[in-house]
Order: structure tokens, then C-alpha cells, then sequence
């Protein structure tokens, strides 16, 4: 009995350890509130030129003295990936596709290509560069070959490009995607549609891999109840050379009771990784889509903010929903870009700072 007893004392000091270990603290969570928060909207930063087409998810980065943001435009037929560039991360122009529809139509992803840079530089107020693995940038993409708003089969594929990532060419594509719904090993929360992907380099090699994946799904949870199979869950998978994935850990890492969990962007903060995200359609919660997010010490276990929303909707232009973030820090000011669609469903990219710079005078088409 006394060495059952010691047994059992030694295992429960021994979780108690690996839960300090692996959580966040309260008073750690509220300082990343404090040093994140954006309570100044500037506004939207781009529009379409009419409503026949919608924009989304931002994915901003840094080379030489200029920004790139490269997002998705969804046209009716699917998404595809465009080039926009700044000066000051407010005022933008863009440049053109990166990743466009096939003219093949029987290719998996001939409608759907909706793509989001791979291994940027992940330190809070760093660079924002593109790191290249292999003498390549890299970029996951949403592919798939139904027509319509995130129609058919959706999976994840990879893309890369040894050209300058700032100028406007089409990135290759490997041949079949990385991870399909209907793969052997695919997860009970991730059996119908995979969606948005994010990559890092973990050069620590916490998860014993050098790179990781985050990516969001619905599946067939509930006994298929059909209330539920369209919940999204943030999940991972994870690789050594980029091309060859293998899925990581059984179930989510992060996930809430109801509707959506997704577009995982990662900043590493000290030494805490935080994860920007989205949720909609949350019981008890007034907003329809905002942005939160949660923090880690070692990109496994997760701690949720439970305070305020970073973004939701309080303009006429974000008023149905402000969400799918990207959050830089640049000379002391906390960018926080988000997809802004208001009641009309018009869809563009907004900011929020964490300084007041000010308003945009950019205004979604008139009818």
C-alpha cells in the first residue's frame, strides 16, 4: 500500500509539473492581451471594384523597405491567391495572381487555390521576411475542383517558387495535395473539409519536427448529426523536408462546444508562442465572426484567452463579420489586419492599430 500510495504522490507531482510546464498563466495571458489589443479600426485597406467578387484572409509580409500582403479573391468560379504591396501598411496596391485557376479542369485544384505564405519570420516586432527552405519560398494552398464559395472536395497542397516571392508569376504546385478528407488516417473532425493552413519553422523542435502545420477542418462529429458536421477545429500535422506530412496528435488542439474554430496564424511573443484565430457563431456570443486568441509554450498544448474579442464587428463596414486575422508589431505599432464584410456581404481587408493613425477614406463599391 505505502509504495501504491508513493506511486500514485510521485505521478501526481508529475502532472502537476507538466501542466505548469505547458500552461499560461493568467497573469501571462492578460500581459499578451495588453501587448496585442488593436482598439483603433483605420478601416479597410482594399476592396473590390464591384461586387462580383469578394477578398479575404491576409497574409502580410516584409522584403527590403516594402510590405507585401497576398490574399484571396473569390470571383463566383473559386479562390485564387493574389500580390498587393505597401509602403506603410495602410495605403496598398495590387499587383496581380500567384495562384490562379487551371485551365486544365480536371486537375484537383483547377477552381480552388487559396494560398497563405509558408516559414515567415515569426518573432513578435521581427523582420516579417520569408525564410526559403531548400532555395524555395513555400506557400500551403486550399485547392480543390468544385466551382463555387469553398465548394466540392477541399484539401491542402503546397506551392513554392525560387523566384523573387514580391513579383507577380505563377508558383508551381505539387502534382497531388497533402492532406484530402478522405485519406486513410484522416480524423473524426476532419472527414468532410480542410481549410486554412499555416506553416512555421520550429527550430526547437518541440513537436521532434523541424516544421509544423495548423490547419482547420469539419468532419462527421456527432454521429453525423448534420447540426454539427459543420463545425471547424484547428488541428496539426507536421514534416522534416516540407514535402512528406503526417498528421500529429488525434484530436484538436484547439476547438470550441459550437460553430467555428479557425485560421490559426502564428507570432512567437518571448517565449510564447501565440496563436491568432478566429471563432463564429459561438453560443452566447453576440458577434457572429471575431478574433481571439490563445498562447503556448511548446505548440502542442494550448491556453485560451477567455477576455475580450481582439476584433469584432462595430463599423457599418465589418458589421456582419470581422474576422480571419494577421497581427504585426512594427515600430511600436500593433497592425491588425482582418477580413471586413458588412451586411450587403461586400468582402475586403481592414486594420485595426494599437495607435490611432487615423481613418481610411476607402469604401466598399457603391451600387
Amino acid at each position: 500500500m505505502t509504495r501504491t500510495l508513493l506511486i500514485l504522490v510521485y505521478f501526481l507531482f508529475a502532472s502537476l509539473a507538466f501542466a505548469q510546464k505547458t500552461s499560461v498563466s493568467a497573469t501571462e495571458m492578460q500581459q499578451l492581451y495588453d501587448e496585442v489589443k488593436t482598439p483603433y479600426k483605420y478601416g479597410l485597406v482594399m476592396v473590390t471594384e464591384d461586387d462580383s467578387k469578394k477578398m479575404d484572409c491576409p497574409t502580410v509580409f516584409r522584403k527590403g523597405k516594402n510590405w507585401y500582403m497576398t490574399y484571396l479573391q473569390y470571383d463566383g468560379r473559386g479562390y485564387e491567391t493574389w500580390l498587393a504591396e505597401s509602403k506603410d501598411l495602410l495605403h496598398w496596391e495590387n499587383k496581380g495572381r500567384l495562384l490562379s485557376f487551371s485551365a486544365d479542369t480536371t486537375l484537383w485544384d483547377a477552381h480552388q487555390k487559396a494560398g497563405y505564405n509558408a516559414l515567415q519570420d515569426t518573432e513578435w516586432g521581427g523582420s516579417y521576411e520569408l525564410k526559403t527552405y531548400q532555395n524555395k519560398y513555400w506557400m500551403s494552398y486550399i485547392g480543390g475542383n468544385g466551382r463555387g464559395y469553398e465548394a466540392g472536395d477541399l484539401s491542402i497542397g503546397m506551392a513554392y517558387t525560387t523566384k523573387n516571392p514580391t513579383q507577380v508569376h505563377e508558383w508551381q504546385r505539387f502534382s497531388k495535395p497533402l492532406f484530402t478528407a478522405k485519406d486513410p488516417d484522416t480524423r473524426w473532425w476532419e472527414n468532410r473539409k480542410l481549410f486554412k493552413s499555416s506553416v512555421i519553422e520550429d527550430r526547437q523542435k518541440l513537436t521532434g519536427h523541424r516544421f509544423v502545420m495548423y490547419y482547420n477542418a469539419n468532419g462527421d462529429s456527432a454521429k453525423n448529426n448534420l447540426k454539427t458536421r459543420w463545425f471547424e477545429r484547428i488541428g496539426m500535422a507536421v514534416s522534416d523536408d516540407m514535402e512528406h506530412w503526417q498528421r500529429f496528435e488525434p484530436e484538436p488542439v484547439l476547438q470550441h462546444p459550437v460553430g467555428i474554430t479557425g485560421d490559426a496564424v502564428l507570432q512567437k511573443i518571448k517565449d510564447t508562442w501565440v496563436m491568432f484565430y478566429f471563432g463564429a457563431f459561438w453560443k452566447d456570443h453576440k458577434a457572429k465572426g471575431f478574433n481571439r486568441f490563445a498562447a503556448s509554450k511548446d505548440l502542442v498544448h494550448w491556453t485560451d484567452w477567455t477576455g475580450p474579442n481582439l476584433i469584432e464587428p462595430s463599423e457599418p463596414y465589418d458589421a456582419l463579420y470581422a474576422h480571419k486575422s494577421f497581427v504585426l508589431k512594427h515600430q511600436g505599432v500593433v497592425y491588425h489586419f482582418y477580413c471586413a464584410v458588412n451586411k450587403k456581404d461586400q468582402r475586403g481587408i481592414a486594420v485595426a492599430t494599437s495607435k490611432d493613425v487615423g481613418k481610411s477614406e476607402k469604401e466598399f463599391a457603391k451600387e
